[in-house]
């Protein structure tokens, strides 16, 4: 009786050790959740480019993501996440990591994130591409935002690896903060690549809510991007230098070297968000020259500049969403300029008109009709409609 005893106390003991052992674990590492989207997509298109060819019409999977996060510590936020559609041929459409990263938020004034994450640039880059409305991002956060920016980089969603500190101060009664700042050092070379340079961008960002819902903002944005390869040899007039009379065979640099290209960018930026409207204008400029050949597969070795582009971009849009019926069916409509030499003749100009429609909280319809006017065509105007099935998990 006496062995009973001590082994029912040891058993006890043991379990109440093993408790407080799970109790633990779960304090460290706690509120994990999956979640997900998948964006389906119509397009129909009757642009014709230079060369005669013509968008008609596809269907599409725009993207698919899943993801991971949680807390590990109580003050610290994790989250990974994956976009799965696409091949494995490229770093442009194969599945990859988009997001990897952890932020330390003890503090609302003070909050350190690290890892792969969105840059701190402009309102529109960091909001999800369902919630953000329309089928696509505007024309001058995909070109100037690192999304399939124009210097050349891979598309990275807008995402780059480095540390970031923001912070919310002087905190209202009705709970809104009316100061918010955040500053980033990346690499400069966007999702999933090393720096090459040794050079970094620096990307940081304040705005100011005198009331709750609107935003008014700057934002600033210095670095480079770079390759290691050869080039094209030109004169003082960015010629190319070819080796035979035809001009058929340009001259290239012998040695492998790095070649940097600087990246110097600001915006300017207001919303007002609240009352289920959204009003929404941005302007963001770009100087900084761009790699004739777009990356993809993360081993391009021409780092010959595309002089002819020019070193100067600049875009604008202002856009609007109104409910019809509250929480469920919303009119839009949005202006859209990106001009890629800062100038008119190669401006591209869309007038978008569309409706979305949601179905719960998890599912939504969403339809555009866009006029768009493209300078850089023989054909400039042509029309374009969009189609999107759109689901959350």
């Amino acid at each position: 009786m006496k062995t009973f005893a001590t082994l029912a106390l040891a058993a006890l003991a043991f379990g109440s050790v093993s408790a407080q052992e799970k109790e633990a674990k779960l304090k460290v590492l706690s509120d994990i959740k999956f979640s997900g989207y998948i964006m389906s997509q119509y397009q129909y298109s009757d642009k014709e480019s230079n060369k005669g060819e013509k968008d008609i019409n596809s269907f599409n999977i725009r993207m698919v993501r899943m993801a991971l996060e949680g807390r590990v510590a109580k003050d610290f936020y994790w989250k990974a996440q994956l976009q799965v559609n696409g091949n494995t041929s490229n770093l442009t459409v194969s599945p990859r990591m988009v997001d990897a990263f952890a932020e330390w938020q003890k503090y609302d004034a003070f909050k350190v994130k690290a890892g792969q994450f969105k840059r701190p640039f402009t309102f529109e880059n960091p909001m999800h591409p369902i919630t953000q409305g329309f089928m696509s991002y505007s024309q001058n956060v995909l070109k100037l935002a690192g999304f399939s920016d124009r210097n050349g980089e891979h598309a990275s969603n807008g995402r780059d690896i480095g540390v970031q500190l923001q912070g919310d101060l002087l905190k209202a009664n009705d709970g809104h903060h009316y100061l918010h700042y955040q500053v980033g050092v990346f690499n400069g070379q966007g999702t999933n690549m090393k720096d090459v340079d040794q050079r970094k961008d620096i990307i940081g960002g304040v705005w100011v809510a005198p009331i709750k819902g609107l935003r008014i903002g700057a934002f600033g944005w210095t670095g480079s991007y770079a390759r290691k390869g050869t080039w094209k040899v030109v004169d003082e007039n960015h010629n190319t230098i070819y080796s035979d009379p035809e001009k058929k065979n340009p001259v290239y640099t012998k040695d492998s070297k790095v070649r940097s290209l600087a990246k110097n960018r600001y915006a300017f930026s207001v919303e007002y968000a609240a009352h289920d409207w959204t009003v929404r204008s941005e302007y963001i400029h770009s100087q900084g020259y761009s790699f004739e050949k777009t990356q993809s597969s993360g081993k391009e070795t021409d780092c010959s500049i595309n002089y002819a582009a020019g070193d100067k971009a600049d875009g604008f849009y202002a856009l609007m969403i109104a409910p019809v019926i509250s929480k469920k069916l919303y009119a839009k409509a949005r202006y859209d300029l990106y001009r890629p030499q800062a100038d008119w003749h190669t401006s591209k100009t869309q007038y978008e008109i569309g409706a979305n429609y949601w179905i719960g909280k998890h599912v939504m319809i969403a339809a555009e009709y866009a006029r768009v006017n493209d300078r850089s065509l023989n054909k400039s105007n042509y029309n374009m409609f969009d189609l999107q099935l759109d689901v959350k998990f």
